[in-house]
């Protein structure tokens, strides 16, 4: 019996281990192991949608692109008149070029005959001022007639509201006027705003220059930007865009050619003064998008201010009125309609955006920016539909 024991001994019993854990019978009971612990950064990328962080990074470089659009609004509207204006003269470069002149000549004569113009009608502009001043004593009694009607009419309006709201009222709706500051104080606040405009003003010939002189060299070196499967749609996009602008350019200024006619010839009949020079600047401002009816309307009504009855205001109103009705919806979709090709609630969101972003010159923008931005859309494969929705 000894020997059995020492031959048979009773077997140790194991402690449990990290993966064995002892059940309620004392045995031992299997445990899953425990998963290692990730980061929260891979677990964000484990679990999240791929599509939800592509729309996070569309989100996020929007709101870069318009910021740095608004903040750079000046730098930005300079660099595209000038664009603008190279391809205005662009034409005459051409012509220049054909009698052997020099690119860089030719720029430089289209520049200075751009800049005479400007001063010639600066110069116009001024010395008609200065004779409109001149004239203004004559309409004293006139003005002051009118400004008595205004103020005669406020205190009408006045009284009626007194009448009507009772005393308790009229104290709870007491308004407070406070002082206005000096015009000393708002021409220091302005100067360097306007000292800033001025400055990049100046730019704008010089930048017009080397567009002209330099222009094969920056369109070759901007396809060589891309790759070389992209270069040619990148060429094309570029000549579209570049016969997209002189278009809109040459539609707009036939358009401002036959207003300002029709406009000079109607004023002289009504008998306005300075007829050809009313005409030719309402003609013109008639062209600015919505704004554009109402500019075209202060000239002559100012001009006449020492004449002017209500019919003549109705009538001048309604010669206004008239043609800038036939100009945007006979005139413009003939002649830039098909060149644009831009539907009208694209070009009315693209008017509300860029004048929302750009005041008065993102109005004159918005149009040949929507425009480029549809021929870039029509000819990236992920970009068609926007262009197929910007389209007519």
């Amino acid at each position: 019996m000894p020997d059995q024991l020492l031959d048979n001994p009773t077997p140790a019993r194991k402690e449990p281990g990290p993966d064995v854990v002892a059940d309620a019978a004392g045995g031992p009971a299997a445990v899953p192991p425990v998963p290692l612990r990730r980061s929260s950064v891979a677990e964000a990328e484990q679990h999240s949608p791929p599509h939800v962080q592509s729309t996070a990074l569309v989100i996020l470089a929007t709101a870069a692109v318009l910021t740095l659009i608004y903040v750079g609004k000046l730098l930005l509207v300079v660099i595209l008149v000038s664009i603008l204006l190279s391809f205005v003269l662009d034409p005459l470069v051409d012509v220049l070029i054909r009698f052997q002149v020099p690119r860089a000549a030719a720029a430089l004569l289209a520049v200075g005959l751009l800049v005479s113009a400007i001063g010639l009608a600066s110069y116009g502009s001024y010395s008609r001022a200065l004779d409109f001043m001149h004239e203004v004593p004559k309409y004293k009694a006139r003005i002051q007639a009118m400004g008595a009607k205004i103020r005669e009419q406020a205190q009408q309006i006045e009284q009626t509201t007194e009448t009507v709201l009772p005393e308790d009222d009229q104290d709870q709706h007491a308004v407070t006027v406070k002082q206005s500051s000096s015009w000393t104080d708002l021409v220091s606040r302005n100067t360097s705003s306007v000292s800033e405009l001025l400055l990049a003003l100046t730019f704008i010939p010089f930048l017009v220059f080397f567009m002209l002189s330099w222009q094969d060299h920056a369109r070759s070196s901007t396809v060589m930007l891309f790759r070389m499967e992209n270069r040619n749609s990148a060429y094309v996009m570029l000549g579209l865009i570049a016969r997209m602008i002189r278009s809109f350019i040459v539609g707009n200024f036939i358009i401002g050619v036959f207003l300002s006619a029709f406009s000079i010839a109607l004023f002289g009949a009504i008998g306005l003064p300075y007829f050809y020079f009313l005409g030719a600047i309402s003609g013109f401002l008639s062209l600015i998008p919505y704004l554009g009816v109402l500019l075209a309307l202060l000239p002559p009504l100012i001009a006449d201010l020492g004449h002017l009855t209500a019919g003549v205001a109705l009538l001048i109103i309604a010669v206004v009125l008239g043609l800038h009705l036939i100009a945007m919806n006979v005139l413009y979709p003939k002649i830039l309609g098909k060149r644009l090709q831009l539907n009208p609630l694209a070009v009315t969101l693209a008017l509300l955006f860029w004048g929302w972003l750009w005041g008065a010159m993102g109005l004159i923008l918005a149009v040949p920016i929507t425009g480029a931005l549809k021929i870039i859309c029509d000819h990236i494969e992920r970009l068609k539909p926007y262009g197929t929705w910007l389209g007519e």
